[in-house]
């Protein structure tokens, strides 16, 4: 990335009258601007501009300069854009008009060039000269293959300041009741807005059946109640109680069964889920892909049924249904779908793509409603492409633009009958540090291409395009994985896109790249804690390339990694095993069980590599598989659950709807759809732990990782801290919330 900082500081006086006519009496007496080239390829470019007041508040901007090479601005987003000839004007958007002292407005745009990309050199706000020295910073480059210095890397400014943290969802107490033995097990969220010393005591009817408030844990076993036995839960703060949390869910038979409506009982199968809280009662909702039963791989050819996206309460009420339409093929790597809220309105949004012929949820159609792009052998390789941001009250579509990139030439991306050119990846990232974006991507055998979207004021807008095939990101095509995973890698307060040997700036740029090419399984987290920072641990399906490594996630620096031997398809890091610190890793391929510095500290590997939950009550992390859970033992796995009357997903994955901390406490549920698809069953621990941390919920990676979890090769989600033996006691996250 190459940037240019502008510097004005102008005296009020000679400012004069036609400055304070501009901006309605509301003036700055000093600008700097920032314009950040931040990717390019063959005749395109993409840009960053930032404008900082140094002068009095602002209420309305615009930005004015001219380009010295004939560019040409395509797309702008964050304002809007007028442009005569090689003079560019730029007005606020309605979120970004008002720049108090010292405060920043951004915007980003695409444009395109022919001969020369120089940059400009001179910039206006409203109309008043920003003068300065120029800086410029040549764009870095690292040769593929070649794992980069562990070194700090390059200063960036700092996440817009926001004293409340991150905008997350307002969540209730979660509160439920699990049947164990002859009690039930009441479990509970402890919020990020609670103070640390909170108390709390529980009720079943009316009756406290606590002696003193519990402070220890978010969970009590009511020994020798009934099966139905209704509870509440208060939080005591400064010795005093306070209201009434809502009932709790009644998980009468260890699981909860939540009705869904199949829309051909003998054509589809319930398969993945996502929650958010769609109409902000403070309660999560479920977003569920009904996959048709001929859904196809894109390596297999055949016309696939279309696919449904339901939203639903948990008593089973369907809030709405979409119909995808039949341009939109079935199978794990076309529709990937996020659920959360983009605009901070205390409502979730469901983000995916669509096409000609989409139904939303309220009846609109999206394209046209007769259009069909599908060949002869089922693949959609022709039409509009379209991604939309719908309602998650009413499945209403909000706002659809085009789908980007688009498909362009299919044998560019790799083969010429449609598999490569339609492998789409989904997340959710907090690139400004305090407001979620979309993330789209499409490829990553070849060609990768990642594009980050807002959705603010009711429309979607382009943040910045990651593109494989600009000049600046030479090497990285081809080092994607089946799945991403979004983490603050760098600490700067801003999240990062790990594509998987390729992780991506929060500015979309390349931040670094292993060259160690595709793979099936990523996982990212406090794997090593007696090392500052995040890690990565990756197979890899090259079989030139080390069957598995464990990188830095700063700087992709590999800090161990095992032979070469072919497609090591399954991969896991986890603390399963409390003989050895920190996080245990394994893999398909490798032979026996690694710790954080790549030794192998025990032989026997696992009975899966697949799914992790935290089900019992020690901080140490359980084997999620199939239909059951285990917990790993150096001489074999012990069953602590067999599911009843549910099946898997996705095939040989065998992957639950979702998993994750959902309810209760800090422990996590396991959604599976019943054998006959009539319900979701939600599956809860019945073990008391002793442990207390505030719902995983509300730490923004485990949470942003819940929502990419249905993306293409689903796996678990992991917090940006450690949980495991031993652990140090867990931070206390800081949000905002509508």
């Amino acid at each position: 990335m190459r940037a240019v900082t502008k510097i004005a500081g102008l005296g009020v006086v000679a400012l004069g009258a036609a400055l304070l006519t501009a901006v309605n009496a509301s003036a700055a007496a000093g600008c700097r601007v920032s314009y950040a080239v931040t990717n390019s390829w063959q005749g395109g470019f993409g840009a960053a501009v930032e404008v900082t007041n140094l002068g009095d508040p602002v209420n309305g901007w615009t930005l004015g300069w001219s380009f010295p090479s004939g560019q040409t601005v395509s797309q702008l987003w964050g304002g809007t854009v007028t442009q005569s000839g090689a003079a560019v004007s730029v007005r606020n958007a309605g979120y970004n008009g008002a720049i108090a002292t010292g405060a920043s407005a951004s915007f980003g745009f695409n444009g395109a060039w022919t001969g020369a990309n120089t940059d400009p050199t001179a910039f206006t706000l409203n109309g008043v000269a920003c003068t300065g020295g120029t800086t410029t910073t040549p764009p870095a480059t690292t040769p593929p293959g070649t794992p980069p210095a562990s070194t700090p890397p390059p200063a960036t400014s700092p996440p817009p300041a926001n004293a409340g943290g991150r905008q997350m969802e307002r969540l209730d107490r979660g509160l439920i009741s699990v049947r164990s033995g002859n009690g039930n097990l009441v479990s509970w969220r402890w919020l990020a807005a609670d103070p640390a010393d909170v108390g709390f005591n529980v009720y079943r009817g009316t009756t406290k059946v606590n002696a003193t408030p519990i402070t220890a844990s978010t969970n009590y076993l009511d020994a020798g109640a009934a099966a139905g036995a209704a509870y509440t839960v208060r939080a005591v703060v400064g010795g005093a109680e306070q209201a009434a949390s809502g009932a709790a869910l009644n998980f009468a038979n260890g699981y909860l069964d939540v009705p869904i409506q199949n829309p051909n009982g003998s054509a589809y199968a319930a398969n993945d889920a996502s929650v958010g809280d769609l109409d902000g009662d403070g309660q999560l909702e479920i977003v569920l892909k009904w996959e048709p039963l001929n859904a196809k791989d894109n390596s297999q050819s055949g016309v696939t049924d279309p696919v449904y996206v339901d939203g639903y309460r948990l008593n089973g009420q369907r809030l709405w249904r979409i119909n995808l339409g039949r341009n939109i093929r079935a199978g794990a790597h076309y529709t990937q779908f996020q659920v959360y809220d983009y605009d901070g309105d205390g409502d979730a949004e469901v983000a995916m793509k669509t096409a000609d012929a989409t139904v939303s949820g309220t009846g609109q159609v999206i394209g046209s409603a007769t259009a069909d792009h599908r060949n002869s052998s089922g693949y959609v390789l022709a039409g509009p492409e379209f991604l939309t941001m719908f309602d998650g009250r009413t499945g209403a579509a909000l706002s659809t633009v085009n789908y980007e990139p688009p498909r362009g030439t299919v044998s560019s991306w790799g083969d010429s009958y449609g598999n490569r050119v339609d492998r789409f990846l989904a997340g959710t990232a907090y690139l400004d540090g305090q407001r979620p974006s979309l993330i789209m991507a499409r490829g990553y055998y070849t060609r990768s291409v990642i594009v980050a979207w807002d959705f603010r004021n009711g429309a979607l807008t382009r943040r910045w395009t990651f593109d494989s095939n600009s000049s600046t990101n030479a090497g990285t095509a081809g080092q994607g994985n089946h799945q991403l995973s979004v983490a603050d890698v760098d600490a700067d307060g801003r999240d990062e896109i790990v594509y998987g040997s390729l992780a991506v700036d929060d500015n979309g740029a390349r931040l670094w790249n292993t060259g160690h090419g595709h793979g099936d399984a990523l996982h990212v987290g406090d794997l090593n804690p007696a090392r500052a920072g995040l890690e990565v641990f990756k197979v890899s399906e090259d079989a030139s390339k080390p069957s598995s490594w464990f990188a830095d996630a700063r700087t992709g620096q590999v800090l161990w990694s095992t032979p070469t031997g072919g497609d090591n398809g399954r991969g896991v890091s986890a603390d399963i095993w409390s003989g050895s610190a920190g996080a245990e890793s394994w893999s398909s391929a490798a032979d026996g069980v690694r710790g954080p510095t790549g030794a192998v500290v025990t032989s026997r590997k696992p009975g899966s590599a697949n799914f992790l939950a935290w089900w019992d009550g020690d901080p140490v992390r359980e084997l999620l598989d199939g239909t059951h859970i285990d917990k790993y033992g150096t001489s074999g796995d012990t069953r602590l659950l067999t599911a009843a009357g549910v099946h898997s997903n996705n095939g040989t994955k065998s992957t639950p709807s979702l998993s994750g901390d959902l309810f209760g406490d800090w422990r996590e549920e396991v959604i599976w759809p019943t054998a006959d698809n009539t319900a979701l069953r939600i599956y809860a621990t019945p073990t008391v732990t002793d442990r207390r941390i505030t719902t995983l919920l509300q730490d923004a990676q485990y949470r942003l990782a819940l929502a990419w979890q249905n993306t293409a090769y689903n796996q678990p989600p992991h917090p940006s801290f450690f949980i495991g033996a031993n652990m140090a006691t867990p931070p206390r996250p800081g949000i905002s919330q509508p």
